[in-house]
């Protein structure tokens, strides 16, 4: 068995161990910034940790829909077609990253999960029966053993996509989706950070709620489940989310 590697600023003792780390929010919270920054950090204290992310597309559409002169992403292919579009591109980005974890044994640290994806509809508004077959397809997924919920004032969350430079958000709707995350079922299993601070203080608020003990699957256990998941599993999420797709058209 691999013993656990103990990281020096992590000060909590906990024996769960930890493979799998999302950090999840409404857009403009740092996800991604601070994903790439827990990754480094952890891959600099000699761990095998990996960045995943698991878009769901709507950017890359949001991208395109300015460059034909559409508002975006929703403006392009409708706001249902979109939502499906999203739910299945965010599943099969899951499942390259969960096939890559179990595979390589890697600690993955995720910009975004299943979750998101949830709170994106409610936030849109999307009927209730595309959630249960979201969360049917999605639901195959197993659990983060760590879910950390970057919570941002609306306000701050605009003024950080404007700085991008290649999109936007009403306040209306990054209000609408905190509180959709804030409405998930899950909620109460997420460990809450202010995303509201500088990239250094976010930082120092997640590692000091990240568990201490950290422990790396082995190569050959992983090979296993890579097997089992790739199987009838993944053929019925398919189906779910197909089911969706023709829904929506």
């Amino acid at each position: 068995m691999t013993a656990p590697v103990t990281v020096g600023w992590m000060p909590h003792l906990h024996e769960q161990p930890v493979r799998r780390i999302a950090l999840v929010g409404p857009d403009g919270s740092g996800k991604t910034t601070q994903a790439h920054r827990l990754a480094g950090e952890l891959a600099a204290a000699g761990l095998p940790a990996a960045y995943r992310r698991n878009a769901g597309g709507r950017r890359w559409f949001g991208r395109l829909a300015a460059r034909l002169g559409r508002a975006d992403a929703d403006d392009l292919l409708g706001r249902c077609p979109m939502l499906a579009v999203e739910s299945a591109l965010r599943w099969l980005a899951i499942v390259r990253t969960l096939l890559r974890r179990t595979f390589t044994g890697e600690i993955a640290v995720m910009d975004r999960y299943a979750v998101c994806q949830y709170a994106s509809l409610r936030a849109r508004s999307a009927a209730p029966a595309a959630e249960r077959r979201a969360r049917l397809a999605y639901g195959l997924f197993p659990a983060p053993d760590v879910t950390f919920l970057l919570a941002v004032d609306p306000l701050v969350a605009q003024r950080r996509i404007d700085a991008r430079g290649y999109d936007h958000e009403t306040v209306e709707y990054l209000s609408a989706s905190t509180a959709a995350y804030r409405s998930l079922p899950e909620f109460d299993g997420f460990v809450v950070i202010d995303g509201n601070g500088t990239p250094d203080e976010v930082a120092v608020a997640i590692r000091a709620a990240l568990p201490a003990s950290v422990v790396p699957e082995p190569r050959r256990r992983a090979r296993i489940r890579t097997t089992v998941l790739a199987g009838g599993p993944l053929l019925a999420g398919a189906a779910a989310l197909g089911y969706q797709l023709a829904e929506s058209f």
